[in-house]
């Protein structure tokens, strides 16, 4: 609208895309041609402060910088690729006037590509492509910009979304060009196109004052710390604010501290006006999707649009016999209550709900490795807890039970093409595309049931001996397609307490691959193993050799164990079923029969199929 007032010293730029496709490292190439972040030898990723993020190579939280170009405030918010943080992208672009879409320039766009290009097109942003890792072999820049065209006119952006600039760049080597066949020198030609292409933010000072609160961070000086947009209006630090609840209910706070943020960290300033990105310290009680505005006017703006979970897991306090011997903190019900509700707080996308007549808590979130994160989150602050197998959440809608769909991306070498299918096939998967790339690779599209890729990704590393590369994205509900085979195997079951023996396991590990090492602590009822057979057996893993005086041919031969699996927490989620429980500690993770004891399963049992 031409009469509206735009602050032109600013600009508010996402950056959003696909997992591995070069964000952060994007970002370290801005901060070094601005000189907002003095790096420190053999310093990268520096958004990806979290000790996960580091681990896994993925951007879990999305994070704010700022730095200053040609005399305007840059404010840059990294955006985590992976769908399963669908929630911090999609409040997250509340805050921006444009968005830099980088496609990787040999893969082409992906199916998270197509996740965040979609909440941004709805939220009528101006999208510039970026097409990054230019200097990997084999690229295709042009075929990928035209792919992402059509990935536009799919998702019907407007005819001035279509209208969308174009550059090439290489986060790692810090260069950007308008031409790939020209080579670039530094990150300008990409800085120059934001700073002509993204709309500066609307922003009158004269009006009443709203601020939408999209992020909640926590000092132990200042208390809880509101992060946000200022839409409209003024600020300064010890002026009173109407705090507008979800509910429309109003509460009245003072701001204490305001801060904005300069290169990575957040400074102290007097006031901000419409168009800053900033963080408020003095109003407590606040949530993500409230608005903060004037006393005189204390109108909200409109609430943050969150996608539904489609996975949950029920968490408890940790019941098995080796409770609070590794190492663990916080091992009650309480505590672990307590995590989830501020979890719940700050993480719009956990849901979470007490069980009547239980201690145990439903979290529900959107999908495995959203879950997995929080619960290896709680267990390095030290939190000891059991969770259950992850259960996907059905609808029901005209008299039919919907449940959700993945569309699902492999890339496999040729002799891995026909096992794949048929897995996939057996998980009611259906393909959509198939295609060779330029690599000799089979890359194919499928549409699965969500509870089809539970206990898949490991299955599917297996078969294609570690080089598969797989990536989902949620696609929507749709009829439940009927009953699903899970594991095909079964387990071995310890019957007793005490030290795992070399001997007993070396008797085992015949029947199906092994979980613990000889000295490892087991009780009764906890998993020790798998049992191809397919079904389950009890089993006594502290066996040991009989001492006689007599020797016989053979009967001093070494001992050799295979090595047994390494325990994490991705495959212990995908592999129980659901009589079985994850015990989780700081030092170990641990698979269990939910009723430890033999006669009680069996009781169980009995009861459930009458």
């Amino acid at each position: 609208m031409p009469n509206q007032k735009r602050r032109k010293d600013v600009r508010n730029v996402a950056i959003i895309a696909h997992v591995d496709h070069g964000k952060t490292t994007l970002v370290d190439a801005l901060l070094k041609q601005t000189g907002a972040y003095e790096f420190k030898n053999g310093e990268t990723t520096i958004m990806d402060s979290n000790p996960l993020e580091r681990e896994r190579g993925i951007t879990i939280f999305s994070k704010n910088a700022s730095f200053l170009y040609k005399g305007v405030q840059f404010n840059i918010v990294d955006t985590p690729g992976h769908a399963d943080f669908g929630s911090e992208v999609e409040r997250i672009l509340k805050m921006v006037d444009g968005v830099l879409l980088l496609v990787d320039a040999f893969e082409g766009p992906m199916p998270q590509t197509k996740f965040v290009l979609k909440k941004s097109l709805e939220l009528h942003l101006k999208p510039i492509l970026v097409v990054n890792k230019i200097d990997r072999p084999n690229v295709r820049p042009h075929e990928v910009a035209d792919l992402t065209f059509d990935l536009f006119c799919e998702l019907n952006a407007t005819d001035e979304q279509l209208d969308f600039p174009i550059v090439f760049s290489s986060g790692k080597e810090g260069i950007a060009t308008l031409d790939p066949e020209e080579e670039g020198k530094d990150m300008k030609p990409l800085l120059d196109t934001i700073l002509h292409r993204v709309l500066p933010p609307v922003a009158d000072p004269a009006k009443p004052f709203q601020m939408l609160i999209t992020m909640l961070d926590y000092d132990p000086y200042v208390g809880r710390i509101s992060i946000g947009r200022i839409f409209h209006g003024e600020i300064k630090t010890g002026q009173l604010m109407a705090l507008v609840k979800i509910d429309g209910t109003i509460k009245q706070g003072k701001v204490t501290r305001i801060l904005k943020y300069k290169g990575l960290k957040r400074i102290v300033v007097d006031d901000a006006q419409a168009g800053d990105i900033i963080s408020i310290a003095g109003i407590d009680d606040v949530h993500v999707g409230e608005t903060l505005a004037s006393i005189e006017n204390p109108q909200a703006l409109p609430k943050i649009k969150i996608d539904e979970p489609t996975i949950s897991m029920v968490f408890s306090h940790n019941t098995s016999p080796l409770a609070g011997k590794d190492g663990g903190r916080f091992l009650t019900s309480r505590h672990i209550r307590e995590r989830l509700e501020y979890e719940a707080l700050t993480n719009v996308g956990i849901k979470i709900e007490g069980i009547a007549g239980t201690e145990k808590i439903k979290v529900s979130g959107r999908g495995e490795l959203h879950l997995s994160i929080l619960i290896e989150t709680m267990r390095r602050e030290g939190y000891e807890l059991e969770v259950s197998s992850p259960q996907v959440i059905l609808m029901e809608m005209g008299g039919e039970t919907l449940e959700p769909m993945e569309e699902v991306l492999v890339e496999v070498d040729q002799g891995y093409q026909g096992a794949v299918i048929e897995a996939l096939g057996s998980r009611k998967a259906e393909m959509k595309d198939m295609q060779i790339t330029s690599i000799g690779t089979v890359r194919m599209n499928f549409l699965i049931p969500t509870r089809g890729l539970i206990g898949f990704r490991s299955e599917f590393l297996k078969m294609t001996r570690g080089t598969g590369i797989m990536y989902q994205n949620f696609f929507q509900y749709q009829k439940y397609k009927g009953k699903m085979v899970h594991r095909q195997a079964g387990v071995q079951v310890s019957m007793n307490n005490g030290r795992a023996v070399a001997f007993a396991l070396f008797g085992l590990q015949e029947r199906g691959e092994i979980f613990v090492r000889p000295g490892d602590d087991v009780y009764e009822g906890m998993l020790i193993g798998v049992n191809n057979k397919g079904r389950d057996l009890v089993v006594n893993a502290l066996r040991e050799k009989k001492l006689t005086n007599m020797r016989a041919s053979g009967s001093d031969e070494a001992i050799k164990l295979i090595t047994p699996r390494e325990m994490t927490l991705e495959f212990a989620l995908e592999f129980i079923e659901d009589d079985e429980l994850v015990e989780i500690t700081p030092k170990n993770i641990r698979l269990r029969k939910r009723y430890l004891n033999e006669h009680e399963r069996k009781s169980k049992m009995r009861v459930k199929s009458r």
